[in-house]
């Protein structure tokens, strides 16, 4: 699998890395490709959601926190840059199996830093009874997107007050809170963020791709349909 490296190290806003996403599976030929990467303080919810329901806007507004819409389903992520996010894009149409196939590359990587990591029905990973890792997945050009959010560490403040799940949901899962179901890879694993994302790279990853400073001027395009306030509202 080839990772797809960008001409630049600079931290860009999560649209682009949506748009990268889309990009890589439309226009790249490969049959299987992977990145990683951070964000500042932001907040990405799924296709269906209405944002109002799900996101603490005047908070998010407030500590400048930038909210996106991803093309996928799932529920709300809060990302910053102690934690990772994952893109993986592969040929394969079925979205259940390209969801088992990247679920079962994570537990691999985890396990081979000493992590006993799960995976459940629901595509998520789990160590011990609290998750670590969600996934979500699309469709487009023929292929498959699925991308993650692996909680290394996080502003757990942020977090916390960001997101805003309905008592509803919350009860259905037996829970009281959104800091009883999740973990911190850093709280089971030696590894700096830094050893963590080579780790990752070298054990899912046997060469590279550099993207032209072309294909970034395309990606920089397609992010503009990200950024759309229809888009990202749905109202």
């Amino acid at each position: 699998m080839k990772y797809i490296v960008l001409p630049f190290t600079e931290v860009r806003r999560l649209s682009f890395y949506l748009a990268m996403e889309e990009y890589v599976a439309r226009r790249l030929d490969e049959s299987d490709s992977f990145f990683l990467w951070q964000v500042e303080p932001s907040v990405i919810f799924g296709r269906n959601q209405v944002l109002e329901s799900e996101v603490n806007v005047p908070y998010c507004r407030e500590h400048g926190i930038r909210l996106y819409r991803r093309k996928s389903g799932g529920g709300c992520v809060y990302a910053d840059m102690d934690n990772l996010m994952l893109s993986y894009v592969t040929s394969e149409e079925n979205v259940n199996f390209a969801f088992n196939r990247f679920v079962n590359m994570i537990l691999l990587v985890l396990r081979k830093a000493g992590v006993a990591a799960t995976g459940t029905s629901h595509n998520d990973i789990m160590i011990g009874d609290r998750k670590v890792c969600g996934t979500a997945c699309y469709h487009v050009g023929g292929r498959s997107i699925v991308h993650s959010t692996m909680l290394y560490d996080t502003n757990m403040a942020h977090m916390l007050n960001a997101i805003t799940p309905s008592q509803e949901k919350l009860q259905k899962k037996g829970i009281e809170s959104v800091r009883q179901r999740i973990t911190l890879l850093k709280d089971h694993t030696p590894l700096s963020l830094e050893q963590l994302k080579m780790h990752i790279r070298d054990t899912l990853c046997t060469d590279e791709r550099m993207l032209t400073p072309k294909e970034v001027e395309e990606i920089e395009n397609l992010e503009q349909t990200y950024l759309r306030e229809d888009f990202i509202k749905l109202l």
